[in-house]
């Protein structure tokens, strides 16, 4: 048996991360910057004001909290006007928040300073020099790089690139995910099973698993394991894909039939991985440009741990993310579990927070049973025992890994 880090590592070293795009700047979110964003303007792009007021020169109201000054007001200017004004000294202008100051003005009393009168208005507090100003350039100068190259993209870096005027940005895309399903016995959600029929779960589990990872996700659906039609669609699947997940290809006679029919396409190597549960499975890379796939158990809660354990890894680190793998800390045990000796064990569980102490508790769900998907979906985390371990009691620490967590 391989264990799991030997598996891991074959798959990630089978990584290989899209040539980068242009993308608008409303498509980047959740992706990897591929370029330097230099700002070609500051940001701010004028002196602004900074709250609703009086633009003032701040030498005219610097004796204010003294002795109230009182300023003929000389005009207004709302926020986005375009008319220049100048300020004479001894002057006020009524200024909107986020409007142009006018020539002279350094500094902004605001309303809450004054008696807020429209002609000749009273300054009852003093201002210093830039008070209440947004300055050109405060935020980003022109030059400065505004988001870095393999920074992450979030909703602050989409504000900030349009706040410089970017309407579009370099990206390193999102790997192209192809999901199959394999099994006679497979009938799609919207039909009634027959007698031995059962739903596909693992399509529509696996896609929705990819998309989590941040894949762009094609569901390819139900198959039969027939070699010639295998091939032709799976063939056709690695050129659209950067990886290929292929449900219920593993184990029996269906296994063999897999096997033979992707033999023309590449090496794929069927073997067992020292994990429980999920421990057969398969990889190769396959076509003229090696796309690295998956063949998954046909159970859906064990496809889905491969899936974690290794698929998910594959899938971010072709995102360009520096760490690819799922946060863990130590947790301990609320009830005893047991774990298949020589396997290391993905067992699901329950993460919970000491509210006295900050200490993380993890109660385990469910039984061990490869085939029970229900605990998976209740669970928020994955212990993890090693595989020397078979018995593991309360109040022992043990090693868990955070799932996606729900709102």
């Amino acid at each position: 048996m391989r264990s799991v880090d030997e598996q891991l590592a074959r798959v990630i070293a089978a990584a290989v991360r899209p040539a980068p795009v242009r993308v608008a700047i409303s498509e980047s979110q959740g992706l990897l910057c591929a370029e330097e964003v230099v700002a070609e303007r500051a940001l701010p792009g004028f002196d602004q004001a900074a709250v609703d007021g009086y633009a003032v020169r701040s030498v005219d109201v610097s004796g204010a909290n003294a002795n109230p000054v009182q300023l003929p007001v000389v005009g207004e200017i709302p926020a986005g006007s375009r008319q220049p004004r100048r300020l004479q000294p001894g002057q006020a202008v009524r200024v909107a928040t986020g409007a142009p100051l006018p020539t002279l003005a350094d500094a902004v009393v605001p309303l809450g300073y004054t008696d807020g009168h429209h002609a000749k208005v009273t300054v009852n507090r003093s201002v210093p020099s830039a008070g209440f100003v947004r300055r050109t350039g405060e935020d980003v100068q022109t030059g400065d790089v505004a988001v870095r190259r393999g920074a992450s993209i979030g909703a602050a870096q989409v504000g900030l690139l349009a706040a410089v005027g970017r309407n579009k940005v370099l990206v390193h895309p999102r790997p192209r995910v192809s999901v199959i399903s394999l099994g006679e016995e497979l009938v799609d959600v919207d039909r009634t099973p027959g007698q031995g029929q059962v739903y596909d779960v693992n399509s529509y589990a696996l896609a929705a698993a990819a998309r989590d990872a941040g894949a762009e996700v094609s569901r390819v659906g139900i198959m039969s394991a027939d070699p010639r039609r295998l091939r032709e669609v799976v063939e056709g699947r690695l050129l659209l894909s950067e990886i290929v997940v292929i449900a219920g290809g593993v184990g029996g006679t269906i296994g063999d039939e897999v096997k033979a029919a992707l033999a023309e396409l590449g090496d794929m190597d069927v073997s067992r991985v020292a994990m429980h549960p999920g421990s057969a499975q398969g990889f190769g890379r396959l076509g003229p440009d090696a796309v690295p796939t998956f063949l998954l158990p046909a159970n859906p809660m064990s496809a889905l741990v491969v899936f974690e354990v290794l698929v998910r890894p594959l899938i971010r680190a072709a995102l360009g993310k520096k760490n690819p793998y799922r946060r863990a800390v130590s947790a301990r045990l609320l009830s005893p579990l047991s774990s298949t000796k020589g396997r290391r064990g993905f067992l699901r569980g329950q993460l919970l927070r000491d509210a006295d102490n900050g200490e993380y508790l993890v109660q385990p769900l469910g039984t061990s049973g490869s085939h029970l998907l229900a605990s998976l979906a209740e669970a928020n985390c994955l212990i993890m025992v090693e595989e020397d371990v078979t018995e593991v009691s309360v109040g022992e620490e043990v090693l868990v890994s955070f799932l996606a967590q729900r709102g």
